[in-house]
């Protein structure tokens, strides 16, 4: 393990000379590619050095305790090497997960699909407050957000809301969030007071690029067709809206959210790549789902994964087991607790696994 830390620590070094390099500076792909492989080995290097730094400082109380006859001193350095010794195991530990393979998709944008399941209005009602939360936790890591498609109720709820989220390792972050949703609380229009239970499904699934997913041209019927919805007179007057349908699969993506027909088949485009690549994906778990069934991240999309109870302001990852008391923060956003703890068990499992 360590010769293999050394080696990357050796490759970063190099990387930030060349990064620092005119030539690689002016060719944009090539600083592109190099900055992203930059970004992916510092973390493993900034924890690798702080593990050496731990390490160094084991060795000077060590040396410390054979020179000192002071008992006091002996004392405390017994103490802080207890502590340091500690700290380097907790560091071993992380590198160890650290350096396991990662899923090749974690650094890619997502899809974010939201359907109102079972509970009518409510249901639509909470899948807008998923909507919400899955936007501002969003906002809050600094990542773009843009409509794909959406079809509103007439209360403020969405019977199906798609979102395309950009930013860094998106999929990694929000990969465990794919399943069945349930919230359990009375609904605004309920006069007695009674708890419903409702349900939306969520669906992340990878951005595929072009070179992934070829699309023979032949193979899909587009539709033009009107825009719905908010966005002003535009609206309903100009045939801007695009549908495609994908003939072997009869997948169909649909996108009016942009003022043009070009910007909406291109978004659209992107989405059926999208869609392919996970059906693609899909296929491949089917083959592996002994492997599939012992991990946080996959699993059946029908599968109750959390339920967010609002007259016990708790909401609880059933896959996992964790439970939070702090709903309206986490409504509001304030999830990364919750994935912490996924990326943690998961990172658990894949250990166990490779031992």
């Amino acid at each position: 393990m360590f010769e293999r830390l050394k080696q990357i620590q050796h490759r970063f070094d190099e990387l930030t000379e060349l990064l620092s390099s005119p030539d690689i500076v002016s060719d944009q792909a090539r600083y592109r590619e190099l900055t992203k492989e930059h970004s992916d080995l510092q973390g493993v290097v900034d924890v690798y050095k702080k593990y050496l730094r731990v390490e160094n400082d084991i060795k000077m109380n060590k040396e410390l305790l054979d020179k000192e006859a002071d008992k006091e001193m002996i004392a405390l350095a017994e103490e802080e090497l207890e502590s340091l010794t500690k700290q380097k195991n907790d560091l071993e530990e992380e590198l160890k997960l650290l350096l396991m393979p990662r899923d090749p998709d974690d650094s890619k944008n997502v899809i974010l699909e939201i359907r109102a399941g079972t509970g009518g209005e409510e249901a639509a009602l909470f899948a807008a407050d998923l909507f919400r939360m899955y936007t501002r936790y969003a906002e809050r890591k600094g990542w773009k957000v843009e409509l794909v498609d959406e079809s509103p109720t007439g209360k403020g709820g969405f019977k199906e809301v798609i979102l395309s989220i950009k930013g860094k390792d998106v999929y990694g972050i929000l990969k465990y969030e794919s399943g069945v949703h349930r919230v359990q609380r009375v609904p605004e229009t309920e006069a007695s007071g009674r708890i419903h239970t409702s349900a939306a499904t969520v669906v992340v699934m990878p951005e595929a690029e072009e070179v992934e997913i070829e699309i023979d041209p032949k193979d899909i019927r587009v539709d033009v067709f009107r825009s719905g919805g908010a966005g002003g007179q535009n609206v309903n007057k100009v045939e801007t809206a695009i549908r495609i349908t994908h003939i072997p699969t009869d997948i169909v993506v649909q996108c009016q959210d942009e003022r043009s027909q070009h910007q909406n088949r291109l978004k659209a485009m992107m989405f059926l790549r999208t869609k392919l690549y996970d059906l693609k994906q899909a296929e491949q778990d089917q083959e592996a789902s002994v492997q599939r069934k012992a991990m946080v991240k996959r699993g059946d999309r029908s599968d109750k994964i959390r339920t967010y109870n609002y007259p016990q302001n708790r909401v609880t990852d059933h896959r996992i087991g964790h439970t939070m008391h702090n709903l309206p923060e986490f409504m509001n956003g304030q999830i990364d607790e919750m994935i912490e703890q996924l990326q943690l068990v998961e990172r658990s499992e894949k250990l166990k696994e490779r031992v």
